[in-house]
């Protein structure tokens, strides 16, 4: 089994979105979907009701985290949730910084870049199922 595919085997995660990146609204629906417990930190302009706002807000023992920021550094988010106890982390395709790569690389947690999360959790026919057809074609899966 793929790493990318292995990491959804947890069972409980936090998402943090800004709301720039789709797939992260997706992702909260299929894991949720999936019976996964699922926290969702809302660092976008206008919060959703009900959303987390600060990842100091979150409660201990999560799994893994999804990440989706593009209007800050995701790295810095990656530090946060590494306090919480968080060692698994996916960094949403398009959004990992030189920072992020660093402190993945520096740090004993588990860091998946460059994918979309829902390439490997989509389900049915949809543009997910066909970007993970393609990757799977050219090698890139």
């Amino acid at each position: 089994m793929l790493e990318q595919e292995s990491f959804w085997d947890s069972e409980n995660f936090v998402v943090i979105t800004d709301k720039t990146k789709p797939a992260m609204k997706m992702t909260i629906e299929e894991l949720s979907s999936r019976g996964r417990r699922v926290y969702v930190v809302d660092m976008s302009d206008k919060p959703d009701v009900g959303a987390i706002q600060n990842i100091s807000e979150l409660p201990p023992g999560i799994d893994s985290a999804v990440i989706g920021l593009t209007k800050t550094d995701p790295a810095d988010a990656v530090a946060e949730l590494e306090k919480k106890g968080i060692k698994r982390f996916w960094i949403h395709w398009r959004t990992e910084t030189p920072e992020l790569k660093r402190r993945c690389r520096e740090s004993q947690v588990q860091c998946i870049i460059g994918r979309c999360p829902m390439m490997y959790l989509g389900r049915g026919l949809s543009i997910h199922s066909m970007h993970r057809g393609v990757a799977r074609l050219f090698g890139k899966y």
